[in-house]
């Protein structure tokens, strides 16, 4: 690992380590990027400096800017996701900065955390896919229990979709997800 990469990843970690959410024990935001950097290095072993990062680094302060500052129901949400998108590359790239980056790297990360070229930019969906297994490994379960079971059928059909072909396949294998989940990650248009 390069110094530069060390620094911004210590960056981050110290800037997770003050999140006020500590339910599992840890600063939720600290645990949910040493969980995001497990997956990636278990499905992309290979992938650059700014992919770490953009995965170090997804949700780096995220409880600065809660989910209740926005409207209720859909749009107010994803209006809130794209916030959040925004100001995650506005910091990341800061960080990217002070450790050394060159402004192409830093323009890069924040292309990544909005997810622009999904499906088409390989970083971009290595990210989407990371994101996608921490959801299911680590955080889909307890979710599951405040959804209804329709509502909770829309949201798996939606990740799915929003997975590679490879990814679904992973999910697949590897999670023991009930029928009618499963067949959403088998029927996702790609």
């Amino acid at each position: 690992m390069t110094t530069r990469l060390q620094a911004a990843l210590d960056a981050i970690d110290a800037a997770n380590a003050a999140d006020p959410d500590t339910r599992e024990g840890r600063p939720g935001a600290l645990l949910y990027s040493e969980r995001m950097t497990g997956e990636l290095e278990r499905l992309f072993p290979e992938g650059s400096d700014v992919l770490r990062i953009a995965v170090r680094g997804q949700h780096i302060e995220r409880w600065l800017l809660p989910r209740a500052a926005f409207p209720e129901g859909r749009a107010g949400y994803l209006d809130w996701r794209r916030e959040q998108g925004r100001r995650h590359g506005a910091r990341l790239a800061g960080i990217m900065a002070d450790a050394g980056y060159p402004s192409e790297d830093c323009a890069r990360v924040g292309v990544l955390l909005r997810k622009e070229g999904i499906k088409r930019d390989a970083e971009v969906q290595a990210l989407e896919d990371v994101i996608c297994f921490v959801f299911l490994k680590w955080y889909f379960a307890p979710f599951s229990d405040t959804k209804s079971p329709e509502a909770l059928q829309k949201i798996v059909v939606r990740t799915a979709r929003k997975m590679s072909a490879a990814g679904r396949a992973r999910v697949l294998d590897e999670f023991d997800l009930p029928e009618a989940l499963a067949e959403a990650f088998r029927d996702a248009a790609i």
